[in-house]
């Protein structure tokens, strides 16, 4: 993720930061063989968080590093290896394949069993995108990595690239995480995850779901608005917490590509550049017309490309601000000889709970082409803390019934959130444009995952029926997923 040092060698080496020669991406790939696949293994490795050691996940290329970078025009050509003594399955975040090698654990497409092989090859799109496990909870122990595929323009500007990717992180199994939000046992949120790989099956009638009438009502009176489900023991950026975080050197007056990607299970943030001004220029990969500014919100799973100019010499850290907190986590970005503040994990002020105003400024620069949708659906989200269930018109994954597609169908969907919480909605296989917020027209960024904001928020997105298959869409808060919010897009002719 760019060159990174700690703080500590930093310090020991008398606060010089070696400048190293940026990666030539484009001559590596023209290195390798065209019919030799890039390597990927999911294995596991040991981090240090605020003095203590923690075994997660990792996703790693041939050269011992997260995740993968393509040259413009490069195919995805992948073979990946389950390392593991247990089974795992990578869904490409954002990207377009066949519906077979999307990486979700159907049926047809099972996930890997331990050391075992499989091989991807499609056509990527270009962008900033990630990776990460569908089996079960392994996204939080950091079964995640960037998947970065450049395209000449990007490349013709000649800025340095750096890629801050942001995890919440905790010394708890993720089972044990479930069962302190559902109240349950370890084995039965164990047995609640496993369930959320299981085939849909016949739809649940309104009728069994216990303490949910007034949600599906849209009733609220009483309630208030909830933020963070889960005390985490820390936030991560580059597998760092700002108190000894990932210095990344730069040049004076360096020009930058900031690639952000929220891979975080359950924590949302405001991405705050301190002293520095900032131009969005892409989210979730897609281009949108720039807008500038010190501050942008990233809901669960999206990414923002950030351009940089720096000013000067000095140290700029860049912080990632978890919502309705003060708590935080961050990169710094160092010119030579720059000396490096000491940072705390908590910030002096509260932040407040990310919203919808960001995104209905953005202006997509290659939106759908105007036409009358063919299908309109209205998908209600719902759900509670207590008891901790949530779900997508009342239907609780597995428990669903397909939402049907014909090819070449331009799709509306409504989307309507009945609950105190936000809800990140991420469609697999397809890009989406957002076309109104809270029943505001708007020619909005194309995307794969949207914020719909609590209370009675909404937001309206469209896309166009051209990639056959089975495809998820669901809540990308992995615990409202893992207790109910999925459901599923299928194509007519595509068998169950």
């Amino acid at each position: 993720m760019s060159h990174v040092l700690s703080r500590r060698s930093l310090v020991t080496a008398g606060g010089a930061i070696a400048m190293l020669p940026l990666l030539d991406r484009s001559a590596i790939a023209a290195s390798r063989p065209a019919s030799a696949p890039q390597r990927l293994t999911a294995g596991s490795r040991i981090i240090e968080v605020d003095g203590r050691a923690a075994k997660v996940f990792r996703l790693s290329n041939a050269a011992g590093q997260n995740g993968l970078s393509l040259a413009p025009g490069e195919a995805f050509h992948v073979a990946l290896t389950n390392a593991l003594d247990e089974p795992t399955i990578i869904h490409w975040h954002g990207q377009l394949p066949p519906w077979t090698q999307d990486g979700f654990p159907w049926p047809q497409t099972p996930p890997l069993t331990p050391h075992s092989v499989k091989s991807y090859d499609y056509n990527p799109i270009a962008g900033t995108y990630w990776m990460h496990s569908h089996q079960g909870m392994q996204e939080q122990r950091l079964m995640t990595a960037p998947l970065i595929v450049h395209d000449a323009a990007t490349l013709r500007e000649d800025r340095q690239e750096i890629v801050l990717m942001l995890h919440d992180f905790s010394f708890k199994t993720p089972d044990e995480l479930l069962a302190g939000l559902t109240g349950q046992t370890q084995a039965a949120a164990h047995a609640m995850s496993r369930a959320s790989e299981a085939q849909p099956a016949s739809p649940m009638s309104m009728s069994g779901m216990s303490g949910m009438s007034g949600m599906q009502s849209g009733g609220m009176s009483g309630m208030s608005m909830d933020s963070n489900d889960i005390r985490y023991d820390a936030f991560l950026a580059n597998d760092r917490t700002l108190a000894d975080p990932a210095i990344i050197p730069v040049n004076r007056g360096g020009r930058l590509r900031l690639r952000v990607i929220n891979g975080a299970s359950s924590s949302q943030f405001w991405i705050d550049l301190g002293a520095l001004h900032g131009t969005v220029v892409a989210v979730d990969g897609h281009a949108v017309l720039p807008i500038g500014g010190s501050r942008f919100p990233i809901a669960i799973a999206q990414r923002l490309d950030i351009l940089l100019d720096l000013p000067a010499a000095g140290a700029f850290p860049i912080l990632a601000r978890l919502e309705d907190s003060r708590r935080r986590t961050g990169i710094v970005l160092a010119t030579p000889g720059a000396a490096i503040p000491k940072y705390t994990n908590t910030g002096l002020d509260h932040v407040q709970p990310i919203d919808n105003a960001f995104e209905s400024r953005l202006v997509a620069r290659n939106p759908l082409h105007p036409r009358k949708p063919d299908l309109v659906h209205r998908i209600v989200m719902s759900g509670a803390m207590k008891p901790y269930r949530w779900s997508l018109n009342g239907a609780f994954w597995p428990n669903i019934t397909p939402l049907m597609l014909k090819p070449g169908q331009r799709v509306e969907l409504d989307l309507v959130n009945h609950s105190m919480m936000a809800h990140p909605m991420h469609l697999h296989g397809h890009s989406f444009q957002v076309i109104a917020i809270n029943g505001r027209p708007i020619n909005g960024a194309v995307r794969d995952t949207v914020l719909v904001t609590p209370m009675m928020g909404s937001v309206r997105i469209a896309f166009d029926a051209i990639n056959p298959g089975r495809w998820a869409f669901h809540c990308h808060n992995l615990y409202h997923m893992m207790t109910g919010m999925m459901t599923e897009f299928r194509y007519q002719g595509i068998p169950a």
